[in-house]
């Protein structure tokens, strides 16, 4: 096991002027189960094959375990990867994929056996050894990837998007396993998805990346209840948060006839770097309520209902500034509106989320 450090690394491709990955610090912790996060293009998958070896770095360096590989082969930094498809040799069996790796080293044949086995016990494997990979299926050949970078007993295991070819039902059952299997191994792993989803259940922290530059790292909690800035705040949550920028007055943000208080601080916050007399006003769709017309609501007039079963998402527009801006409510599914209805919306006090309408940071 090993920690991870990321100092002021970066990675510019030949022909680019912006840095696929600018001057990443981050820190992972021994044992910790990093997932790093965002949009396509991001940077994630590349900060990952830096610390792989797989990408040049040009400015910075990476640390395995306080050791500096930034300049290591692959073969040099004791690490495994796993990656998106697999990456299986056909003509080899399940045990022989498993235990490739071990050969080259020139382990023992005892010591190989001892590994691939146990390897496969975890993975519930056993029955699958002498079969090859064209006879499994998608979920068994990812576990099958799994257990080839178990076995080498790795100080760090990389994950590039290894759930993407696999179908919903499957992803959801091999993402436990996967969280699970490092909980019971205890190695460091560092875990790239673009899937927010993935990302708040495995991790025990979270680093979210845009343009190739750290937006925030934290717990998913913390993510999802104190995002940094708007981006984190719009990427991390499904369905996403309901965000826009409003005039701002004494008393808050006006949203049509709906008025969201906010703290004297708040106001001269939002004032502050060129403000301009406006402020990013945040609320997720669960924290939201339908109420009367009575009761001072923003009238939202229904598109779509999604009946979810234990719930529902309500997704609308509302004229808010002479504009109309698309809102989603989540609702208790027995107290459905139905399409075309006009409802009122009322986030839940001291639950909405104030940004900088500038700058796009938390205030």
């Amino acid at each position: 096991m090993a920690t991870v450090t990321y100092s002021k690394a970066s990675r510019i491709y030949p022909g680019q002027e912006r840095p696929a990955v600018n001057e990443l610090n981050l820190e992972i912790g021994d044992g910790e189960f990093l997932v790093l996060v965002g949009p396509s293009g991001c940077g994630k998958s590349t900060s990952l094959r830096m610390l792989a070896g797989l990408e040049d770095v040009d400015a910075g360096s990476i640390y395995i375990d306080q050791r500096d590989v930034t300049h290591l082969p692959p073969k040099a930094r004791d690490i495994a990867m796993v990656f998106q498809n697999y990456a299986l040799y056909p003509h080899m069996t399940v045990y022989e994929n498993m235990a490739f790796a071990l050969k080259l080293r020139k382990t023992s044949k005892s010591e190989i056996d001892r590994r691939v086995k146990e390897a496969a016990g975890l993975l519930q494997l056993e029955e699958y050894l002498s079969r090859k990979p064209k006879a499994l299926s998608g979920g068994q050949r990812q576990r099958v990837a799994m257990g080839r970078a178990i076995v080498r007993e790795p100080q760090v295991f990389l994950m590039d998007e290894p759930l993407s070819n696999l179908d919903a039902k499957l992803r959801v059952q091999t993402r436990t396993q996967i969280a699970s299997l490092q909980a019971k191994l205890g190695v460091t792993t560092v875990y790239v998805t673009h899937d927010q989803v993935e990302a708040m259940t495995m991790g025990h922290r979270v680093a979210v990346l845009l343009d190739g530059v750290l937006q925030q790292v934290d717990t998913p909690r913390a993510l999802y209840d104190t995002p940094a800035n708007v981006f984190v705040a719009g990427f991390m949550g499904s369905p996403a948060m309901n965000i826009k920028t409003v005039p701002l007055n004494e008393r808050g943000a006006e949203f049509a006839e709906l008025q969201i208080p906010l703290t004297r601080e708040q106001v001269e916050a939002a004032r502050a770097e060129g403000g301009d007399g406006k402020v990013t006003v945040g609320f997720r769709p669960e924290d939201c309520e339908l109420v009367s017309p009575t009761e001072g609501g923003m009238p939202v007039v229904v598109e779509l209902v999604e009946d979810l079963g234990s719930d529902a998402n309500v997704y609308g527009h509302a004229a808010l500034g002479g504009n109309s801006e698309r809102f989603v409510v989540r609702t208790d599914r027995h107290n459905m509106p139905n399409m075309g209805d006009t409802v009122f919306v009322r986030p839940v006090a001291g639950r909405s989320h104030v940004f900088h309408a500038a700058t796009g940071g938390r205030i």
